[in-house]
């Protein structure tokens, strides 16, 4: 069944006057319940990568999205240059860096 249906049947087999004020009530739960499961925390993820990627320093272990393990060298203003291995550097974009979850491990500790 799908979401219009089921708003119809709730309001619409009703002996009284009041049915639509009951699918209007059911919209709307259904909107709050979408914001606190689904939006609010995707946006409260996206402010903390925000503010990590912001905060980035030399010498800082980071992983990539792509997997590759390093230490950053060196930070500019959208890419990161970070050292894979001895004398092997690679230049990437903030925005692949992924949130170091050992770094979010330790401080709850």
């Amino acid at each position: 069944m799908s979401l219009t249906n089921l708003l119809l049947m709730a309001g619409g087999n009703s002996q009284q006057g009041g049915g639509g004020m009951n699918g209007i009530i059911m919209i709307v739960a259904i909107i709050v319940i979408f914001y606190f499961f689904m939006i609010r925390p995707q946006r409260k993820r996206q402010k903390e990568e925000k503010l990590f990627r912001e905060n980035l320093q030399k010498g800082q272990k980071i992983i990539t999205i792509g997997g590759l393990h390093g230490k950053i060298c060196d930070v500019k203003e959208n890419t990161v240059i970070i050292e894979i291995a001895n004398e092997v550097r690679v230049e990437v974009e903030k925005a692949s860096i992924t949130i170091n979850i050992a770094a979010k491990v330790e401080d709850k500790k």
